[in-house]
Formats: C-alpha cells, structure tokens, sequence
C-alpha cells in the first residue's frame, strides 16, 4: 500500500507538469483519487529464536543458509543480497558495500542502480557472518569475483522460506520481512534509531520512525524508571 501512495503521488505530478507547461487538459490521476497508504501497517517479523529454528531447517542447503542468514543479520534489501559479488565484501574490516540491486524481469537478468541515494552504504556484519559467506565461497567451482555470489532469484527465496515455514510451523512472513526481523531484533538489542536507519539504507529517519514506532510499546515506563533510579542513587548518596 505505501509502494502504490508513492507511485500515485509521481504520477499526480507529472501530470501537473503536463498541464502547467504541456497543455494537458486534465490530471487524470487525480480525477481518479489517492490510492495506497501513507504508513505501512505494523510489519511481521521473527524473532532471533524463531530465525534459528528456521534456519535448521533449511541448512541442508548451503545457498539457503548463506542467504537467509545474510538476510535475518544485515537488514538487506532481498535485490541487494542477490546483487552481491565476492568484490563486495571486505573480510578484514568485515563490512559489505552495497551498491546495486538485482532483478530478473521478462526471463532477463537485471543489475541495477539501488532503490535511493542513501541505499548505497557500508554494512558492517559480525564474525561469524564473515566466515559463514568465506565458507559458502570456498565452496564455489569456477566462481569470478565480479559474478554474482548467489545464482538464484526471488522465486527461489520465496519457495526455500515456505519449505521453512511449513517444516516449523512458524507464523508466516515474507523474504522482504527478514528485513524488517533485523530492524526489530536491533531495536531490541537497544540500538539507535540513527544507526537503524543508516543501516537498512533509508532515505530519511522519518521513513524509519514511520515503520518500527509500534515496537517501542514500553519505552515510556522504561524512561519513568531509569530516572526513578537515577533519583534514589542521588538521595542515598
């Protein structure tokens, strides 16, 4: 719904640019009304626990366990991980460079530019992330560091995480919200909105905010009780 909003919004102005300069008569996707949604409804996710129990039950295959789990931990975009190359990765700093997306479209193959501006970004990942994707490269025959490390497609994602889903009898969600999985596993950690946002490659914070707000239900009693604390150290001391 919030994908449609945006869509409805750029077709509004450029048929407002039609009429102001191109002598269109009228703006026909306003004459049709707003579609979509300005918020997203609060987003499904796993948690940390409910990913593991995942993740051994599709860990027989190697490509599945690589990329889901480069998924759950770094917050990618699900064209953003089939994008990557070996020359994306940095094992000595232990980042990931994000720079392109992939797509198939009408059977083809497409690499192209990141969904916005702020989506090319550094992603720092931890160790034991590094050595899972060393692992899973070693593995390669007759791999080029400029080809693509995972020769599969959205599709192939799409069916390996309901072969999951029906295994564990997990809630169900989508690839994409593995993303959202990482955001909220972040929040709980206590990891700042700031650094959230920078790391899933979003374009404001606003954007953030709008999407993850919902998963700090308690963060008002947690205020009251840190000064609450902070008080009564005062008065003994």
């Amino acid at each position: 719904p919030t994908y449609l909003k945006v869509i409805n919004n750029q077709l509004t102005a450029m048929f407002n640019y039609g009429m102001k300069f191109q002598g269109l008569p009228r703006n026909t996707a306003r004459d049709c009304g707003s579609i979509g949604k300005k918020k997203s409804d609060k987003v499904q996710f796993w948690t940390e626990n409910e990913f593991k129990f995942f993740i051994k039950n599709v860990e027989n295959k190697e490509i599945s366990k690589t990329l889901f789990n480069l998924l759950f931990y770094t917050g990618l975009r699900v064209g953003e991980a089939l994008a990557l190359t070996l020359e994306d990765f940095n094992f000595e700093e232990k980042t990931i460079s994000i720079t392109k997306s992939f797509t198939r479209h009408l059977g083809k193959d497409l690499i192209q530019k990141p969904k916005t501006p702020k989506s090319k970004r550094i992603v720092f990942i931890p160790s034991f992330l590094s050595e899972l994707v060393k692992e899973y490269i070693e593995k390669l025959y007759d791999y080029r560091p400029n080809e693509r490390l995972f020769l599969v497609t959205k599709h192939y994602l799409l069916h390996e995480i309901r072969r999951g889903i029906k295994e564990t009898q997990l809630k169900r969600i989508r690839t994409h919200d593995l993303r959202h999985s990482h955001a909220s596993y972040l929040i709980e950690l206590g990891i700042s909105i700031y650094v959230i946002s920078e790391r899933l490659g979003h374009e404001n914070i606003k954007t953030t905010l709008d999407t993850y707000s919902h998963l700090y239900p308690n963060k008002q009693e947690e205020v009251a009780d840190k000064l609450q604390e902070i008080f009564m150290k005062e008065k003994i001391g």
